[in-house]
């Protein structure tokens, strides 16, 4: 029987040893890799051009939604059903600017390049009102400024809920399409709240 020197086995050893210790730091670095990709990939998501239209156009339409809620509730004398909801309205619309704009950044894009300057109104987005539409508004007062803002806001949600479906039918962001199909249930509910309390102005 022949037997290895003590050198060599000890050598031997340690080449062993650094070869497995170099294996486990290449397996670390690619599953720490793999980690990064997953996690920028869980950030943006999949999406395509209708999304990025979609989201923002939607800006722009909720933007003048909060602005027109706005206008309303710093009147004196206003219904208060009507009121209340002027304040929902922008309570929920808000946040969700807040989220699209977001998604506008995690895709790359600008959201100020993309949906354009915020007192822009009338600029081709279904149901928006214009410029005049708004001095109305701002001019209106009592009674007439609540159900001023009550037609306008059923023709601005209707423009809503006709993108929204589009969007449903274009798109490809699972988060968007998920805020499309809010949108329309949502909006469908208060365009029927505010068809009940033109009832009563």
């Amino acid at each position: 029987m022949r037997f290895r020197h003590p050198a060599t086995l000890v050598t031997a050893l340690t080449l062993a040893a650094v070869l497995a210790a170099c294996s486990q730091n290449d397996q670390q670095e690619t599953d720490e890799s793999d980690h990064g990709e997953h996690s920028a990939e869980e950030v943006s998501g999949e999406f395509n051009d209708a999304d990025v239209e979609y989201v923002s156009g939607m800006i722009v339409h909720h933007e003048q939604a909060v602005e027109m809620s706005d206008i309303l509730l710093a009147k004196d004398d206003v219904d208060t059903d009507v009121a209340s909801l002027a304040e929902e309205i922008r309570d929920a619309q808000q946040p969700e600017i807040d989220q699209m704009v977001t998604w506008l950044q995690d895709w790359g894009h600008d959201p100020e390049d993309d949906h354009g300057t915020h007192g822009d109104h009338g600029n081709g987005h279904e149901g928006m009102m214009s410029d005049d539409d708004i001095a109305d508004l701002e001019a209106a007062q009592g009674d007439e400024a609540a159900r001023l803002f009550l037609e306008q806001m059923i023709v601005h949600h209707e423009g809503a809920v006709s993108m929204a479906e589009d969007h449903l039918a274009d798109g490809e962001n699972p988060e968007a399409l998920e805020l499309s199909e809010e949108i329309i249930s949502v909006q469908q509910a208060e365009i029927e709240q505010m068809e009940d309390l033109l009832e009563n102005i």
